[in-house]
């Protein structure tokens, strides 16, 4: 029977810099856009997947562990998943739901906050240390938040895990910083935690052979006022490029004279 739970939460993401803007909408433009892991989650992964086979190893530790994935996004976000499952992920999970859609990282953490509720038994929780399309790193946070846990962002090494407690060293501005937190908990990681691993023959074929889950709305028990735009304290009202204006003069004669020309405009803008 397995008692201990590491669940790592995954996003799909947009596998280009080049983004477009519909500027009716203003939303992104997804058309013909290639969709991968979210690349700071590919950290994630792998530590929930290197902390099982620790455990697994430790003779002094009794229960099984099981990792678990779940990523909310659109059917296509499934794809991730099945990679997560392919490098040694034990089951995956989708949440997808038209009332998910609008969602900002606040309704994105309620939403996760259920899931890990119908999933049960769940000690840790990581995540990569942001995405690439929202950049914000909130969600993480956030989520302990909701469910009244500790939370450590930037964690770069796990020093010591057990069934009750945890201890990283975090990654701060000049050094790095040691936390012992009890369990459960939630941590995001940095890409010095690990290297990923490359999907192996037998996990491709698990990958592929496995049918990933649909949990809506409904499944999670969810208040549709809780969730996606309603649930929402922050609305992107616009997205645009901005324009970059140059304005350029040409400060003529002597070098003593272009020096003291250049001079007085930068004092007349209050940068000198």
């Amino acid at each position: 029977m397995i008692k201990i739970k590491i669940v790592v939460c995954i996003k799909q993401v947009p596998g280009t810099t080049e983004i477009r803007i519909n500027p009716e909408t203003n939303t992104l433009v997804r058309q013909d856009i290639e969709n991968i892991i979210n690349p700071f989650d590919t950290y994630a992964v792998e530590e929930a997947v290197s902390l099982k086979e620790r455990l697994d190893a430790d003779e002094n530790f009794e229960e099984k562990v099981e990792v678990v994935a779940i990523s909310m996004g659109p059917p296509q976000a499934e794809e991730v998943l099945k990679e997560a499952i392919s490098v040694g992920v034990d089951r995956a999970i989708l949440l997808s739901d038209r009332a998910f859609a609008g969602a900002d990282t606040w309704a994105t953490a309620v939403t996760i906050s259920m899931a890990l509720e119908k999933i049960g038994d769940v000690r840790l929780v990581i995540f990569g240390k942001q995405t690439l399309d929202g950049d914000t790193g909130q969600v993480g946070p956030e989520l302990a938040h909701k469910i009244n846990i500790p939370f450590i962002g930037y964690v770069s090494a796990v020093e010591e895990i057990g069934k009750n407690k945890l201890k990283v060293k975090r990654l701060a501005e000049k050094n790095f910083e040691i936390f012992e937190v009890r369990l459960p908990a939630a941590i995001s990681v940095v890409k010095d935690i690990n290297n990923p691993r490359v999907p192996s023959l037998r996990g491709k074929m698990r990958a592929k052979k496995d049918e990933i889950p649909v949990w809506t709305s409904k499944e999670l028990g969810a208040d549709t006022e809780e969730v996606g735009l309603a649930g929402s304290y922050t609305q992107v009202v616009k997205i645009f490029t901005p324009k970059v204006i140059h304005n350029v003069e040409m400060i003529d004669g002597t070098p003593e004279e272009m020096v003291e020309g250049l001079f007085n405009n930068l004092k007349e803008l209050n940068l000198v």
